[in-house]
């Protein structure tokens, strides 16, 4: 059998006939209820017969189901079960002759929305059936949510098409589905946060809590609080228990961001809780017990902190399973185009305004910069264009001073004034300029090697020791 689609979200604000179906052995009451359901605007189906309620379950939207589960022939359990399996999105009210509080108890285990014994009362009926029609409300208001949260962080939208970003994509889709601790490099602004939530949504505990802690915004006096949580009383402000993060993001992912800025004996802390999944509260004695999948981040090189004994070894080891480092803006320029795209369709939409493209000027002064606040400092400055902009395009002058100044002349300029400016050989002098000619050629001809060395003229031989020269690795060679 099928399994039925899930209805239209119920919106309450909008008039709307919730579905609705009855099904009891006793026809009066059939016609009663359904008289009674369909002046209060509920669009009503009844039968008698379980088989045919099956048939109809499938078969239309249905949204609440009114059973007597006692009728000859069912078997309440199996019916409640079955229907919990084949049609989650429908609620389940039950109704018989037959209460009791252990009938009632077990209904409401085996999924069932709500209990009512007859005869039935207009007002309890009316209060139970609204009460479901709200929860029908809130559930597919959820579905949708996390639909929402899937396009806004699912790996899908991480944009880039660079080998080194591809790289990183290969290796998140490696480690998405095990338990596996990530460690991720780079500068701020690649995008951390961002790959840290699409790794928990393409992996089993995506239905479960993603928290997100900043190590580095909080004091070492509250990190230990916010991470592990307190007891009542464990120190002076600490009026109620509190879970702590870890104990919030059970079953789930918890991304530490800033791991570098965790104080020696916080350090020790993460250690234990890692390698044993346990730990105890500020103030308590009792030890707690998770399922947590933990991602950590830092723009800092923990092997150099790891040599001044700054951080841990054996925690640095411990982290350091799976590495994934996030490339700089300034190493993937030729994403800048489609991150630029993305980001201006995506101001355009929010802002409402219709700015469609950049000039050649603005692009070209975009992939000239460094972009030291890397994406996060690119997404700021289309933002900022769009909202500046009276055009369809944006122009230089839409763009912040320090890409206004990247003219090609000006660009030219100071290069040409820093390598005049400084004694030395002119084979030195000349390697800046080589380097970047190659580059460029390489990413036109998408980094195939015969390509570019046909475009600057010279054999492959050549141009891949001149690669090696200046550390142009590009991984799989063509």
């Amino acid at each position: 059998m099928k399994t039925l689609t899930a209805p239209t979200p119920i919106q309450l604000n909008k008039p709307h006939k919730p579905r609705l179906l009855i099904l009891d052995e006793d026809r009066i009451i059939l016609q009663s209820l359904s008289q009674f359901l369909s002046r209060e605007g509920y669009d009503v189906r009844t039968t008698d017969d379980a088989d045919q309620a099956s048939g109809i379950l499938e078969g239309s939207q249905i949204e609440l189901l009114l059973a007597d589960i006692n009728m000859p022939g069912l078997k309440p359990a199996e019916f409640l079960r079955t229907i919990r399996r084949r049609h989650p999105h429908v609620l389940v009210i039950v109704i018989t002759s037959y209460g009791s509080i252990e009938g009632a108890v077990e209904a409401i285990k085996l999924g069932a929305f709500d209990y009512l014994t007859k005869p039935i009362i207009d007002d309890e009926i009316r209060v139970v059936c609204e009460k479901a029609v709200r929860q029908q409300a809130l559930m597919f208001a959820n579905q949708t949510l996390k639909q929402q949260l899937d396009l806004r962080f699912g790996l899908e939208n991480i944009v880039g098409h660079d080998y080194k970003m591809l790289k990183v994509f290969d290796l998140v889709d490696a480690v998405a589905d095990n338990r596996t601790t990530v460690l991720m490099t780079g500068e701020s602004g690649t995008g951390k946060s961002l790959l840290a939530r699409a790794i928990h949504h393409r992996s089993p505990r995506r239905d479960k809590p993603f928290i997100e802690v900043s190590c580095g915004a909080l004091p070492e006096t509250l990190l230990e609080s916010e991470l592990f949580g307190h007891v009542r009383g464990a120190f002076t402000g600490a009026h109620a228990d509190k879970p702590g993060r870890f104990m919030a993001a059970d079953g789930g992912t918890l991304f530490l961001d800033e791991i570098n800025s965790a104080s020696p004996a916080m350090q020790i802390k993460l250690l234990r809780v890692l390698q044993e999944k346990s730990f105890e509260p500020v103030g308590s004695s009792q030890t707690k017990t998770v399922d947590v999948r933990v991602i950590l981040a830092t723009n800092t090189d923990l092997q150099q902190l790891v040599a001044e004994q700054k951080f841990r070894q054996d925690l640095y080891y411990r982290i350091n399973v799976v590495n994934i480092r996030l490339p700089s803006l300034r190493e993937r320029l030729s994403d800048i185009p489609l991150l630029s795209g993305h980001f201006l369709r995506q101001f355009s939409n929010q802002t409402g305004r219709e700015v469609l493209s950049f000039s050649d000027a603005a692009m070209t002064a975009m992939q000239r910069y460094t972009w030291p606040g890397n994406v996060r400092e690119l997404e700021n400055a289309i933002e900022r264009a769009v909202v500046l902009s009276r055009r369809p395009q944006i122009d230089l002058e839409d763009l912040p001073e320090a890409l206004q100044a990247l003219t090609p002349a000006r660009v030219a300029m100071a290069q040409y004034e820093e390598v005049i400016d400084k004694a030395m050989p002119l084979e030195q002098a000349l390697e800046g300029p080589e380097r970047r000619i190659i580059e460029a050629a390489l990413k036109r001809n998408n980094y195939n090697r015969q390509e570019t060395a046909a475009e600057l003229n010279i054999n492959r031989t050549t141009l891949y020791k001149k690669m090696r020269k200046y550390r142009l690795d590009v991984g799989e060679a063509n």
